[in-house]
């Protein structure tokens, strides 16, 4: 039974990211402010998608290099990760696209939630190659991430960055 519920929440994750797609392109659309973008992004994953427990940002501070918390859904998080540090470091200095089965085995991980397991991180890269920052996703469950959630992390990153576009 359980590789049945896997099997079909496999199948039904590209028509679940085509929904959010269609829902962020409508929530962002107008709206250059990545703040507020941000802001609604966070909270349209957080309540769409199953086995979360923190959704949000996290924006680069040009001035200390950092990565500083942003808008996000969940328990209080981690203000300030330095770059290649923890998950979400990583995947900035990498400027590539890291989904982690188990965070507790990942080398330097920072536990901002001792509940979270597994982790997404999505870089936020500029045409011009400049980093904005990463949105990251958390969940209290091992393994709860994949190539088709990752994939579709980077379309919705996608919206965003057309949204925001304006400003930079």
């Amino acid at each position: 039974m359980h590789a049945l519920n896997d099997d079909v929440r496999s199948r039904a994750k590209p028509a679940l990211y085509d929904e959010l797609e269609s829902s962020l392109r409508g929530l962002l659309a107008g709206e250059p402010n990545l703040i507020a973008c941000a802001a609604n992004m966070s909270s349209l994953l957080y309540w769409s998608l199953p086995d979360l427990n923190w959704v949000g940002f996290y924006l680069l501070d040009e001035a200390s290099g950092d990565l500083l918390v942003g808008p996000f859904q969940g328990k209080p998080a981690c203000v300030r990760i330095p770059l290649e540090k923890g998950v979400c470091g990583a995947a900035a200095a990498q400027r590539r696209t890291l989904v982690v089965q188990d965070v507790h085995a990942f080398p330097g991980h920072i536990a901002c939630d001792s509940a979270s397991n597994s982790e997404a991180v999505v870089p936020i890269v500029l045409a011009d190659g400049r980093l904005l920052g990463v949105l990251d996703l958390d969940s209290p469950l091992l393994n709860r991430f994949d190539e088709q959630d990752a994939r579709g992390l980077e379309r919705l990153v996608a919206v965003l960055l057309t949204a925001i576009a304006a400003t930079k």
